[in-house]
């Protein structure tokens, strides 16, 4: 079945039953919202801001944090279910320094590999806000990913540009987002949005990442030293 038919039945069930299909974490991406404080919201702002304009000059460091970071959470995991979580933070030190050290001299490759996650997140996301079906957004995500890796090993800027502005944005989405929270006046009406307009939350994605390829595309062709 391939994803056109797959696209075609998802219009057909979209509706009324789609809503019992939840499948995602919107509570989880609230919790996150809700739990920063007023710094936090601002750093995580200006972090993403700069990672949305310059991240094509701070690539390298994005890409071993995301690993790092990535390795953190496997080791985590992996300790969790190995020794009943007596050695969770042994576990993600190692998963992090081991994750985090091979992404340097692995460079291109993990560059790759987050550029077609970025794909991925943003069909998704683009699946989500259309009100398709839940249950076959995976769809909407495969098609990203192999779109989002073809072009990342074809054409090795691309990918750069994509995953730092997609993240980026989302560091600057979750900040601003957690300071309309910290305001009485627009609490609720975020929270609405959040839970009732599918559109809201990847629009609030999609807007700046469009935003930060198209400014990080204009510097790099002005930089003629620009190289991985």
């Amino acid at each position: 079945m391939d994803c056109v038919t797959i696209l075609a039945q998802a219009v057909e069930a979209a509706g009324p039953e789609a809503a019992e299909e939840a499948i995602v974490p919107m509570d989880l991406f609230w919790t996150q919202i809700t739990s920063l404080g007023l710094l936090e919201a601002l750093t995580f702002i200006s972090f993403g801001a700069v990672c949305l304009v310059y991240g094509w000059r701070v690539f390298k460091m994005l890409v071993v944090i995301s690993f790092g970071l990535l390795g953190l959470l496997l080791g985590i995991t992996v300790s969790d279910k190995i020794s009943g979580g007596d050695s969770q933070i042994l576990g993600g030190l190692i998963g992090l320094g081991l994750l985090a050290a091979l992404s340097v001299p692995l460079m291109r490759w993990a560059i790759s590999i987050l550029g077609a996650v970025a794909g991925g997140i943003l069909t998704s996301g683009i699946w989500y806000a259309c009100g398709l079906t839940e249950t076959y957004i995976w769809a909407g995500a495969l098609i990203g990913i192999i779109a989002g890796g073809m072009i990342s090993f074809i054409i090795f800027k691309v990918a750069v540009i994509l995953f730092s502005s997609l993240g980026g944005s989302g560091l600057m989405a979750t900040g601003i987002l957690a300071l309309l929270y910290l305001y009485p006046q627009t609490t609720e009406k975020v929270e609405e949005l959040i839970f009732t307009q599918k559109w809201f939350l990847p629009t609030m994605l999609m807007a700046p990442t469009l935003l930060g390829v198209i400014l990080q595309n204009k510097f790099v062709k002005r930089s003629k030293e620009w190289d991985l």
